[in-house]
C-alpha cells in the first residue's frame, strides 16, 4: 500500500485547497484549487489561472503537480496525496497517473467534465498503468458554494453588460 496523507487530515489540506480557490475567484478565474502534501508538508500548491496566463493547461492541479515536481526533483511524485476542489477534468486526471501520485482527494463532484467518475471514470480505469486512492466529497457543500456563487456573480455581470448595451442601443 501506498504511503499517503491520512484520511483524517483530509479537511485540513482540503480547507487549504479552498483558500487557493479564492484566489482564483479575485482574479475571475473559475474557482479551484489544488494542494500536493508529501509527509504532511507542502510540496507544490495551485489554483486556476488558465484566463490570465491564456494557457489551457493552468488548470490548479497542473500547476499543483508541476510545483511538487520540482520540489521533490521528480517527475514520479509517488506518496503523495493531491487535494482540489473540483473533481478533476480529463487532463487532470491524466496528469496525475502520469505522475504516479498515490491519492487523490476531491471536493465537489463535476457532472461536466469529471474524470473520477462524474462523467468518465480515467483514475480507475482498468487499462490504466497506475490507479490512485481516490476520496470524493470532502467539504464538497464548501467548494460547491464557492463555484455556485462565482458562476452567478458571472451570470449578474453578463446580465448587466447585457442591459447597458441595451440601454446605449436606445
Amino acid at each position: 500500500m501506498v504511503n499517503t496523507t491520512p484520511p483524517n487530515d483530509d479537511e485540513k489540506w482540503m480547507r487549504h485547497a479552498i483558500q487557493l480557490a479564492q484566489r482564483a475567484y479575485t482574479l475571475g478565474e473559475v474557482p479551484v484549487g489544488a494542494v500536493l502534501v508529501h509527509q504532511d508538508q507542502v510540496i507544490g500548491e495551485g489554483w486556476n489561472l488558465p484566463i490570465n496566463d491564456h494557457d489551457p493547461t493552468a488548470h490548479a492541479e497542473i500547476m499543483a503537480i508541476r510545483q511538487g515536481g520540482q520540489t521533490l526533483e521528480n517527475y514520479r511524485l509517488l506518496e503523495t496525496t493531491l487535494y482540489v476542489t473540483l473533481e478533476p477534468c480529463v487532463m487532470c486526471a491524466g496528469a496525475m497517473i502520469h505522475g504516479r501520485i498515490g491519492r487523490i482527494v476531491y471536493g465537489a463532484s463535476d457532472a461536466k467534465t469529471g474524470a473520477a467518475g462524474s462523467l468518465i471514470d480515467i483514475l480507475r480505469h482498468p487499462g490504466m498503468n497506475h490507479q490512485p486512492i481516490i476520496s470524493g466529497g470532502v467539504l464538497a457543500e464548501e467548494c460547491g458554494t464557492l463555484l455556485s456563487d462565482f458562476f452567478r456573480q458571472r451570470r449578474a455581470e453578463k446580465k448587466a453588460a447585457r442591459l447597458a448595451a441595451r440601454a446605449q442601443e436606445s
